[in-house]
């Protein structure tokens, strides 16, 4: 036993000094023995205690939950700022990239609150907010998809047709719900105009020529809008009458001439832009007219519904070439 300690320490302390460790334990008898037990187990507690150290796993930092107001607002600023600009469109043309703009912010909007770490005070307040945003972008994508195909013609009407979208409201009432929360927003719906149903009375002459001839003009509407009728000279109007829908209306007095007819139809007659500001459709019959005075004076009847037997084919007609009643 002491030889093999001897030997185990040569190797670190040398020879002197593990034969001093001999005799001393020698010289010491059971007590030499306890002394050098004890450096053992203090020398392999440590070690364990190093073991035990170095084992545990280094705690991973929770991360920080980024405040719900910063990013509520991050998400619906562009909305604002976006809606903001559809009252100073002075043309279709620019309000379709408006609402182009509305749209993608809304749907952006979205997809971002959709993943936020809100608070429970307003998880169905979120909830309302994601699905109006949603449906923002597709009420804003309707009407520039009405403005491309006429169903709304006048920009005051794409307006009033985005101030009804129900996406609109749902936001607004959202937003209420999370200002009252503690999360206000600059949110702001813009002054929009209210949709109108506005007509003449039937057989009203927009344009009024001078009407001095012998002619007689008769239009009978069984469509289902009202229209106007023009009777037109190198394309322009010489003559306009309002046809309400399901009526008849007469121009008497039609002077000599060849005349192209236009007609347009459609809802909500605005009287300072001589149009109709929904659903618009611009044709024209494909044959002239010609007004003669002799013997007898000339009588032209149209109808704008198909008849069976009638004989007058139509063309739609582009609304930038359509003459202005």
């Amino acid at each position: 036993m002491w030889s093999e300690r001897s030997e185990r320490f040569v190797g670190k302390a040398g020879l002197a000094v593990g034969t001093a460790l001999v005799l001393a334990a020698c010289s010491g008898g059971g007590g030499g023995s306890s002394s050098a037990g004890s450096g053992g187990s203090a020398g392999g507690a440590a070690g364990s205690a190093g073991s035990a150290a170095s084992a545990t796993p280094s705690p991973t930092p929770t991360p920080t939950r980024p405040p719900y107001g910063p990013v509520l607002s991050t998400s619906i600023d562009p909305v604002t700022a976006a809606l903001s600009q559809v009252a100073a469109a002075k043309s279709l043309t620019e309000l379709d990239t408006v609402l182009g703009t509305v749209g993608t912010s809304a749907q952006t909007a979205a997809k971002s609150l959709s993943k936020a770490d809100e608070p429970a005070t307003v998880t169905t307040a979120q909830t309302e907010l994601v699905t109006a945003l949603t449906s923002l972008a597709a009420d804003a994508a309707k009407v520039r998809s009405d403005i491309k195909f006429h169903d709304v013609c006048a920009l005051g009407s794409a307006e009033a047709a985005l101030g009804a979208s129900q996406g609109l409201t749902g936001v607004s009432a959202a937003l209420t719900k999370m200002t009252t929360a503690g999360y206000p927003t600059t949110f702001a719906v813009p002054e929009l105009p209210k949709q109108q149903s506005r007509s003449l009375d039937n057989g009203t002459m927009v344009r009024r020529g001078k009407l001095r001839g012998e002619g007689e003009f008769k239009v009978d509407n069984g469509g289902s809008a009202d229209a106007v009728v023009s009777l037109a000279l190198n394309g322009k109007a010489v003559h306009s009458v309002y046809v309400a829908k399901g009526q008849k209306a007469t121009v008497e007095g039609v002077e000599d001439g060849t005349y192209e007819v236009y007609f347009s139809g459609g809802t909500d007659w605005d009287a300072d832009a001589k149009g109709f500001t929904l659903d618009c459709r611009f044709s024209k019959f494909e044959d002239t007219l010609a007004f003669e005075t002799g013997r007898t004076a000339t009588t032209w009847q149209i109808t704008l519904q198909p008849v069976a037997d009638g004989n007058a084919k139509t063309s739609d007609v582009d609304p930038n070439s359509f003459p202005q009643p």
